[in-house]
């Protein structure tokens, strides 16, 4: 594999194999990547909890949970079951091959090791992830601005609502939109847009779920204990964009939002009733003078 540049984050490998000497060969053939050992499944189930993990090199045949069980528990995990699992294996009967397969590995290789065909499956089913992930960034992602699409924003809202009681919904809308591309034009009221998105995603939580649901309207799902709490966060992000200052030729151009905001309520709840109050509260912050913050029980 070519040298990675220091700029750039090398995949990180888990290697899962109670042999030492087995080990040892991994780790000198693939200096070029991070890694990752766990000699038993246990220990590799621990590290899946705290590491982001691009790959795993993955032993049959171990004390304890063999690779197969180890393999099913992680392809039943929904945080864990698109990393590719590459078993290692002495095995080459069919029977062990089509099992590993059943259990959710992507490949196997055999013992002992040849380097070039090891590396070379281990490029393949690397590039593959970072393809696939492009691939999800992208329909997921609004193309100007980085944040969610309204479609992610959906389905991520709505697993937050159904494990989250004390949940807030806020809906954003910058202020005489139409007036900006009128005057200014459209690539600089696309400026516009990308300068609140960012301002926004500074000022909110990351377990905040924050998206684009057209033109230039957004939404935020977050937890919070109170409402002051939530109020006061939106209150600074108001402020904040209150204070940016773009700039079109020779003109300073202002830019303020409106925003509603929402509580769940305990029972009889949904998703789409708590952003048609968070949605009215925007329209009476707008009603009432815009760049202003309002609630809606």
């Amino acid at each position: 594999m070519e040298k990675t540049s220091a700029m750039e984050e090398k995949p990180t490998i888990l290697i899962v194999d109670d042999i030492k000497e087995n080990i040892h060969i991994l780790l000198s053939l693939l200096d070029d990547y991070d890694l990752l050992v766990a000699l038993n499944g246990a220990k590799a189930l621990k590290l899946l909890e705290k590491n982001e993990i691009d790959l795993i090199l993955l032993d049959i045949v171990m004390p304890g949970m063999d690779g197969y069980e180890v393999c099913r528990i992680i392809k039943s995990n929904p945080d864990t079951k698109d990393i590719p699992i590459l078993f290692i294996t002495a095995k080459t009967d069919e029977d062990s091959i089509e099992r590993a397969y059943d259990a959710g590995g992507v490949d196997y290789v055999t013992k002992p090791f040849k380097p070039k065909e090891l590396i070379s499956r281990i490029k393949t089913h690397l590039n593959m992830r970072s393809m696939l992930k492009s691939l999800e960034f992208f329909a997921t992602r609004d193309f100007m601005t980085g944040i969610y699409n309204r479609r992610k924003f959906f389905e991520l809202g709505n697993e937050l609502f159904e494990k989250s009681d004390k949940l807030f919904a806020i809906m954003m809308d910058i202020d005489k939109f139409k007036l900006i591309n009128d005057n200014y034009g459209h690539p600089f009221g696309d400026i516009v847009i990308k300068s609140v998105t960012k301002t926004i995603s500074q000022n909110i939580s990351e377990d905040s779920v924050f998206g684009r649901l057209g033109g230039e309207e957004f939404a935020i799902l977050c937890k919070a204990d109170s409402m002051e709490e939530v109020k006061q966060r939106i209150e600074n992000i108001r402020k904040a964009i209150e204070n940016l200052e773009e700039k079109y030729q020779n003109t300073i151009v202002k830019v303020t939002i409106s925003n509603g905001i929402a509580l769940k309520h305990a029972s009889n709840d949904t998703m789409d009733k708590l952003l048609k109050r968070a949605d009215e509260a925007l329209y009476e912050a707008k009603g009432t003078g815009r760049n202003r913050v309002c609630f809606r029980n």
